[in-house]
């Protein structure tokens, strides 16, 4: 990199693995909390991760807000919910079949019920920036990953959690300021 010149990777660039991180922001604090870094992002994987948050408060009520991937519609999750909501669940339904188990519709209502102890909010499709986590994800990529030259997946793992551990320091809720009221009126142009 020189100036004037357009930043390059060099030639022998050694791609050495990746990893997928779990980030679990708390939008009362701020915090990320009870990170997980694993080497794939799968449904178990998910519902592992959302078991790790629940043991922080087991008996606790709780709300995820998450995108539509479907590893948070999953039937590993919807058992998951079922058991740790004591909801019993034999004969309610078979992937792909029928009842609360057929469809990833069926599933989205069942995590969606606001009677269930533990719940699942999903942001509109194609609102990713309405997901506070995803503004999170912005930072870490700007402050760590963009320049970063890791020679492991282990390094890459600690530059990660360090971040976090410094992030949660200074972690406080994001004051959202747009009311929802276009910026201009009606008629008068385009809204950019």
């Amino acid at each position: 990199m020189r100036p004037g010149m357009v930043e390059r990777r060099e030639f022998n660039y050694e791609r050495n693995g990746t990893t997928c991180l779990f980030g679990n922001l708390n939008v009362a604090t701020g915090e990320i909390v009870s990170p997980m870094l694993n080497d794939t992002r799968t449904e178990r994987d998910f519902a592992k991760n959302v078991w790790r948050i629940i043991s922080l408060d087991p008996s606790g009520c709780w709300v995820f807000v998450t995108d539509n991937l479907n590893t948070h519609v999953s039937v590993t999750l919807v058992l998951l919910v079922a058991f740790l909501c004591d909801i019993p669940f034999s004969g309610r339904g078979k992937k792909g079949k029928r009842g609360i188990l057929k469809s990833q519709a069926t599933r989205r209502a069942f995590l969606e019920d606001e009677t269930h102890r533990i719940r699942f909010v999903y942001t509109p499709k194609h609102c990713s920036w309405l997901n506070q986590i995803e503004i999170w994800f912005s930072g870490l990529s700007r402050r760590i990953l963009s320049r970063g030259d890791f020679r492991s997946v282990a390094e890459l793992n600690t530059a990660i959690l360090n971040y976090i551990t410094y992030y949660n320091t200074t972690a406080r809720p994001m004051n959202w300021k747009y009311d929802g009221t276009p910026k201009i009126k009606p008629g008068e142009g385009k809204v950019v």
